[in-house]
């Protein structure tokens, strides 16, 4: 009987190597990867600042969602007006008053930015009487389907020997029966 347990222990501990979340955040980032490089499974961002602003975007969910804030206090500013310039054409962006964003939904625009590369952006910033220009470079890796891979040596190998183990207790189980051996 304390075979069988073996057996059943032997075979959930192999399960768990390929249930278990492994090297990988909560979104589902790879966290296995060199240190300092994008990771794949992370939204495009970027990033600018003037003097008087700081901007932080992020392509994701069918959008392009824009934070801006006061330079010296991180103060949100909001209900200003925002447009997004990309090799010659022009998007507005609709300021979210529950999010505090200002969002820009144009399929053809995100098309364009949703392309692997570097995309240098202009924003173009109005809120009361202040303005300003940022510019920023928003870097769009290869798609996640193309480079996301989910094999490991380590997970075989850990299959590979779970199973062994697994055959191995079995067919001793079933020469001691035919022996007639009492566990």
């Amino acid at each position: 009987m304390k075979y069988v347990i073996s057996l059943v222990l032997a075979v959930a501990m192999a399960a768990s190597a390929f249930a278990s979340p492994g090297a990988h955040g909560p979104n589902g980032e790879h966290l296995d990867g060199p240190a300092g490089t994008a990771s794949t499974g992370t939204a495009p961002r970027v990033e600018t600042f003037s003097e008087a602003f700081e901007l932080v975007g992020q392509l994701s969910g069918g959008e392009l969602s824009v934070m801006i804030d006061r330079y010296e206090t991180n103060e949100p500013v909001l209900n200003g007006q925002l447009e997004v310039e990309y090799k010659g054409v022009k998007a507005a962006a609709k300021f979210h008053p529950d999010m505090g964003d200002y969002a820009i939904d144009d399929e053809k625009f995100l098309k364009a930015l949703a392309t692997p590369g570097k995309h240098a952006l202009l924003f173009t910033f109005i809120a009361g009487e202040e303005s300003d220009l940022l510019e920023g470079t928003l870097e769009v890796t290869a798609p996640a389907a193309a480079v996301h891979q989910h094999t490991s040596a380590w997970k075989w190998l850990a299959l590979g020997g779970a199973l062994a183990l697994s055959i191995t207790v079995l067919m001793w189980l079933r020469r001691n029966k035919k022996n007639k051996v009492t566990i």
